[in-house]
């Protein structure tokens, strides 16, 4: 099917105001005051809901935005369909290029299901990722990567990880992932990216019931977000250096699995009670956030489906963002601006880290009030194990990374969201 973009409006037998309209030639979306994007994002979602599977983006009013837009509705996980672009400069068509794989990888990877994507399989296709991009983008560029596993990790003192994920029969992993496109082994270090890769879980001791465990398969999109960034900003000319570090693990039920009352003992003299076992992404965090910390980057963004809490508060459109460093936070909103993407502030402040203090350890893994605000104590959590947590770092609470429902902009599934702002954020840094 042709499909046209017209700033004229639809004529009346198509309804008042009507977004599409149809000839003998195919499709036009019709364009009328307010975010042009979000209008053809809606469309190829309609399109797709009528059963349309390929489509050819035909005429001159297409640019790199809607054409982006276009492509992010027309997506479904199943990836059943084929959509021609429209000729566009090189330097146009290659950042288009740039996105689709991108944002490919991230939807791709968090779509799969948890049989395939253990944590090995995880960090692994996440340096294979960033090496392809590397030798198509920045070909003069160091890129080196050190992938810690299983029993390793204990004894290598990474005591989050190998907690949560000690008890599966897939083995826990950390990724240390260094891009280093000066060529100078002691460059400072712009950023570290520190994402939450939880291939599957099932809440450990703490069970979740089903209804919430059938899309935990998704609970690595962090991890999957900050890679796919990372290979954005690389594409988009990113040269500075950055780090990236996956904790991933699968969260699972055994005899050897993580207990309620367990007491995990971290690198940075921190001790952690485990009040609850279904709250263990922030325990494999905590060991990423200790590594990041001692590289000295300028800043450190954590992100991951955390909480529950966020998700309630922002719902699927928004990831939630928290930090203390209002300089850092007006940076991502700005970057959020330029790609089109939704970024909800919420609060963190000093009273909620003691919140989450423990009678047996220093602090406890959920918090220790009545009526906490969850992703505000989660974060609280996590800056124990940031040493100036007040500057410099932000946590992305990713509510938005997927979809278990569809809606007039998404199909069921990943939605990328976030990839854009994250590399916008390092490029405007860099």
């Amino acid at each position: 099917m042709q499909i046209q973009l017209s700033h004229l409006p639809a004529d009346e037998m198509w309804g008042e105001k009507a977004l599409l309209s149809f000839n003998n030639e195919g499709a036009v979306i019709h364009l009328s005051d307010g975010n042009h994007n979000t209008q053809v994002q809606k469309a190829a979602r309609k399109l797709r809901a009528q059963g349309i599977k390929d489509g050819v983006l035909s005429g001159d009013n297409w640019d790199l935005n809607t054409c982006w837009a276009f492509y992010q509705g027309f997506y479904t996980a199943k990836q059943d369909y084929n959509l021609s672009l429209p000729f566009m400069d090189d330097e146009t068509q290659e950042i288009l290029l740039a996105r689709i794989l991108c944002g490919d990888f991230v939807r791709e990877i968090i779509n799969t299901p948890a049989e395939e994507i253990t944590p090995v399989e995880l960090v692994e296709r996440a340096v294979d990722f960033i090496t392809d991009m590397v030798a198509d983008y920045a070909p003069n560029s160091d890129v080196t990567s050190d992938i810690i596993v299983g029993e390793a990790l204990r004894d290598e003192d990474y005591q989050g990880i190998w907690a949560v994920g000690k008890g599966a029969t897939n083995p826990p992993a950390m990724l240390q992932l260094d891009f280093n496109p000066t060529g100078d082994p002691n460059a400072p270090v712009l950023a570290c990216l520190v994402g939450k890769g939880i291939t599957f879980d099932s809440g450990g001791y703490s069970i979740k019931p089903t209804e919430t465990m059938v899309s935990m398969r998704t609970d690595m999109g962090g991890a999957a977000m900050l890679t796919g960034a990372l290979g954005m900003a690389i594409a988009s000319g990113l040269n500075q250096r950055v780090k990236l570090v996956l904790c991933c693990a699968e969260n699972m039920v055994s005899g050897d699995a993580m207990k309620l009352g367990d007491i995990v003992h971290y690198s940075n003299d921190v001790s952690v009670e485990v009040l609850n076992t279904d709250a263990e992404g922030r325990l494999v965090l905590g060991d990423g956030l200790i590594w990041a910390d001692k590289q000295n980057p300028r800043f450190i963004i954590d992100a991951a489906t955390l909480t529950g809490a966020a998700k309630r508060a922002v719902g699927n459109e928004y990831h939630s963002l928290l930090s203390m460093d209002d300089a850092l936070v007006n940076a991502l909103f700005q970057a959020a601006e330029q790609a089109d993407e939704a970024f909800w502030r919420l609060p963190f402040a000093e009273f909620h880290r003691e919140q989450v203090k423990s009678h047996f350890a220093d602090i406890s893994n959920t918090a220790s009030v009545p009526a906490p605000a969850g992703a505000s104590t989660a974060t609280a959590f996590l800056s124990y194990f940031v040493e100036n947590y007040r500057r410099h770092w932000l946590h992305i609470d990713a509510s938005a990374t997927f979809r278990a429902s569809a809606s007039d902009l998404w199909a069921v599934g990943a939605t990328g969201i976030g990839v854009q702002t994250v590399a916008n954020l390092l490029l405007a840094q860099d």
